[in-house]
């Protein structure tokens, strides 16, 4: 899979100094579309707060395919995957993967960035809004409007006490400014007593006086000094003030206020109760909405998601074994049907495909691989032909009829190598036309149902060619490729008594034109198809018709699929689908060739 870097429109900042706003940043990401497709490099643009998408950077005038608003979105880098990050927003998810970790890095610190700057909560948008209340002004609103809501809960009683008690409040501050004027009168009573004292003048005189002034404002105490006396202040003439009667009304006062209050407190102790239960009530009726709610998203996430980067074949895969069987069989279900319906509109167009004659097949190539198609059609005479009576590593896993099925169990590294081979017998066919029809490349599409496309990479000879083909994926197992050689033998019986053999093998190779690529997963096989071909004598002198004719198929593979999927679903595919294919292809080939001559 192909990546490439991202480039940013603005500046190397990540704010623009001037107004204070995140940058614009666009590049290429690789973006997963569907398991179908997989991952596919997109234009992925981030402007105000939105990211959007592009087929390619020269179609951004047509409009973008896709955006998302990142003011509530939830940015996930991969635990795995240094290269992959998620943004979710509720039930949508876009997964992305990056070049390198720098540039994922680069990416989520600019989403992130966008993110912080949106809505009103952001030092940005303080700054362009402003405000018209100030901290005292909103904590008085948010008071008062608390306060209110809440005393509408407690019934009329209680607001008529906080009624009196606003009353209350206005006669005592009424009260103490009274009173405070009436101290402040006595402060300045006080302090022009003393200041005429320090006027006095003693005088030293050898008696006591015998006189007095007029005004009497000259005595002599006891102790002989003579000081200048006042008349004493009276406090009710002071200001007009009655300051026994204000004291009296004072304490009135703040007795009323403490009776209210306390009739305040007994109201809402008694409501403290009724106010609980429907606050336990009330988030009882909550909590239910919260959890129906996490689980109805829960089950859309899982819904929307079940198909995603995450669900695929992989090491870090979130799906357990029995989904990923479960998945593989409706896929596979799912294609057989499709296969039916097509195979019964369909209808087959008669291809001219002259069946060579045997001496054809019958020569070893010169080509460079031709060395190593001796060598494994040597091997397969040798090994594949054995009969598997006498050996208990091999296992019967499918017997319909005439066609058996065994398989051997075998493991490495964790990836399943189950040596295959089955045997069938088929009546009206000979070996020859077996072989030919699965070696052919022209009429390929015509019996496989597997295969999504494959081209000849290379001829050989006449009986040997290099194919490459994919093949159709099955979800959420990743999709296969195989390049292989293919080659078609006759090897001549050594006994007269004994049929002649006929031998198609496919092995993997390494081809310059047809490298490995991160869309597909490279499988490796060795398969044979072998056949020989019995004739039973017809009856007086009638010619050898198909009625006479059997062929006795022996087929085995070697296959090593690679990947990650699990050993139990490999096996369970393996048993299901290798006995379809044989009585798929057997089926064809008897169709191709009835009515038509023998060819032996």
């Amino acid at each position: 899979m192909s990546e490439k870097s991202s480039n940013s429109s603005g500046s190397d900042e990540d704010v623009d100094p001037e107004s204070g706003q995140p940058v614009e940043l666009g590049g290429v990401l690789s973006k997963w579309t569907n398991y179908i497709h997989g991952w596919q490099d997109r234009w992925v643009v981030l402007k105000n707060n939105t990211l959007s998408y592009y087929k390619s950077e020269d179609e951004r005038e047509y409009g973008c395919r896709g955006s998302l608003c990142l003011s509530k979105a939830i940015i996930t880098p991969h635990e795995f995957d240094e290269c992959r990050f998620d943004i979710s927003v509720n039930d949508s998810v876009w997964y992305l993967r990056a070049e390198d970790p720098e540039h994922r890095h680069q990416w989520i610190d600019s989403i992130e960035l966008h993110k912080a700057e949106s809505g009103y909560g952001s030092e940005s948008s303080l700054r362009r809004h402003g405000s018209m209340l100030s901290l005292t002004s909103a904590a008085s609103g948010f008071s008062a409007t608390s306060t209110s809501s809440k005393l509408d809960l407690k019934g009329h009683s209680l607001p008529e006490k906080l009624a009196e008690m606003e009353t209350f409040r206005d006669i005592l501050c009424r009260q103490v400014d009274t009173l405070q004027k009436y101290f402040d009168g006595c402060a300045d009573g006080i302090s022009k007593d003393e200041f005429q004292r320090d006027r006095v003048v003693e005088e030293d005189e050898d008696d006591f006086p015998t006189s007095t002034r007029p005004d009497g404002d000259c005595l002599y105490n006891n102790n002989g000094s003579k000081e200048k006396l006042f008349p004493p202040a009276n406090p009710k003439g002071m200001n007009g003030i009655d300051f026994k009667g204000e004291a009296i009304t004072f304490k009135a006062t703040t007795a009323g206020i403490l009776s209210t209050l306390s009739h305040c407190i007994e109201l809402m102790v008694k409501r403290e109760d009724s106010w609980q239960k429907r606050i336990d009530k009330e988030l009882e009726k909550r909590r239910r909405v919260e959890d129906a709610y996490k689980s109805a998203l829960s089950e859309l996430k899982k819904k929307s998601h079940y198909g995603g980067p995450d669900y695929e074949e992989g090491p870090n895969s979130l799906i357990n074994e029995d989904e990923f069987f479960d998945a593989v069989e409706a896929a596979l279900d799912r294609q057989d049907k499709i296969e039916e319906q097509c195979q019964s509109d369909k209808v087959r167009i008669p291809r001219l495909t002259p069946v060579p004659p045997g001496d054809t097949y019958s020569t070893i190539g010169t080509h460079r691989f031709a060395k190593q198609v001796e060598e494994m059609v040597q091997n397969h005479m040798t090994y594949s032909l054995q009969d598997m009576g006498g050996d208990a590593n091999w296992q019967l896993v499918v017997e319909e009829g005439e066609m058996k099925v065994y398989r051997r169990e075998v493991e490495e590294n964790g990836i399943v190598l189950d040596p295959l081979k089955a045997t069938h017998a088929v009546k009206g066919v000979t070996g020859h036309e077996l072989c030919h029809y699965f070696w052919d490349t022209d009429v390929r599409n015509d019996w496989e149902t597997t295969i999504e496309n494959f081209n000849v990479v290379e001829t050989l000879s006449d009986n040997a060619v290099i194919v490459y083909q994919t093949h159709k994926r099955v979800w959420p197992a990743s999709q296969r490729d195989v390049l292989y050689l293919s080659a078609i033998r006759k090897i001549l019986a050594t006994n007269e008594n004994d049929p002649d053999t006929w031998l198609v093998c496919n092995f993997s190779v390494d081809h310059d034109n047809a490298q490995p690529t991160n869309r597909c997963i490279r499988a490796k096989i060795n398969v044979a198809m072998i056949c020989q071909t019995l004739v039973s004598p017809p009856e007086g002198n009638k010619e050898i018709s198909r009625d006479n004719v059997l062929c006795k198929i022996t087929y085995v593979a070697n296959v090593n699929p690679g990947g990650w999927a699990p050993a139990s679903v490999l096996r369970a595919v393996a048993k299901r689908e290798y006995p379809k294919f044989l009585k798929r292809f057997t089926g064809y080939v008897q169709e191709k060739t009835s009515g038509k001559p023998i060819l032996f």
